[in-house]
């Protein structure tokens, strides 16, 4: 009997274990092979999120032009004065250049788009002066000026870089592997030049314009946190709760001084 009921168990686990395995291996044909699922969104349920970064109070002095007497080329292509405006507030009072992404609230693995990312150096200023990109996704760095610039990446949690770029004309590919909010970027030959970039891990980021409203689409339904980061006023998180087929409008409001 004992050598029975030996035998029997023998089997019972056997089976457990092919069972198992056969649903391991399933799996694994879903997984997009860096341990995690590929995300997948249903067009027909896809909501979609809107809103506005609304500014209160009184925005900053603008200050003292910018010096760009360092380099001739610079002040030849500026020929009214420049200012580093680190707040911006829009006619209809909102801010300009607001990176607006998910933060939390998805799953799953997004696919890398294949069109890198643009920064340009034109008029010795970085054009755009915010921008968003993904993990692994390129981003195109360029000099559109007849001088010598560089580009100084000076990440926390991603590796650092540093780019010469002496030509007019010249291009560099340049990526990161983790996501991280902010980037700061300089130029070290011209110290007034910087920009910032948010490196994300979903498709689901935008930087306001003229009218301080951004949209972020194709979301599947679900709860998620919105944040907001502003060049001088920091970072707000925001909730928001999307139902399939859902447009949500949200405001998220900075105070000056």
């Amino acid at each position: 009997m004992k050598q029975i009921n030996l035998w029997l168990s023998i089997l019972v686990v056997g089976s457990f274990l092919a069972f198992g395995c056969g649903g391991g291996k399933k799996e694994e044909a879903q997984d997009n092979g860096g341990g995690e699922a590929t995300a997948t969104v249903d067009a027909a349920t896809a909501a979609t999120i809107t809103g506005k970064v609304a500014f209160e109070g009184t925005a900053p002095a603008k200050g003292e032009p910018i010096k760009m007497n360092a380099d001739p080329n610079c002040v030849k292509m500026h020929p009214e004065p420049v200012y580093d405006m680190p707040v911006e507030v829009n006619a209809n009072n909102t801010l300009k250049d607001v990176f607006v992404y998910v933060k939390s609230g998805l799953s799953g693995k997004f696919p890398v788009p294949s069109t890198p990312v643009e920064i340009d150096q034109k008029g010795c200023m970085y054009s755009p002066h915010v921008l968003g990109i993904m993990v692994g996704q390129k981003l195109l760095i360029k000099n559109d000026d007849p001088t010598l610039h560089n580009i100084h990446a000076r990440p926390v949690v991603n590796a650092q870089f540093n780019a010469a770029q002496p030509v007019q004309g010249m291009t560099t590919e340049k990526s990161f592997d983790k996501p991280e909010v902010m980037v700061p970027f300089r130029c070290d030959v011209h110290n007034w030049m910087n920009a910032y970039c948010g490196v994300v891990d979903n498709p689901y980021y935008a930087v306001t314009g003229d009218d301080g409203t951004f949209t972020l689409k194709g979301l599947p339904p679900g709860t998620y946190t919105i944040e907001t980061w502003q060049e001088k006023y920091g970072t707000q998180d925001q909730t928001v709760t999307v139902a399939a087929k859902e447009t949500k409008d949200i405001t998220v409001t900075y105070k000056g001084q």
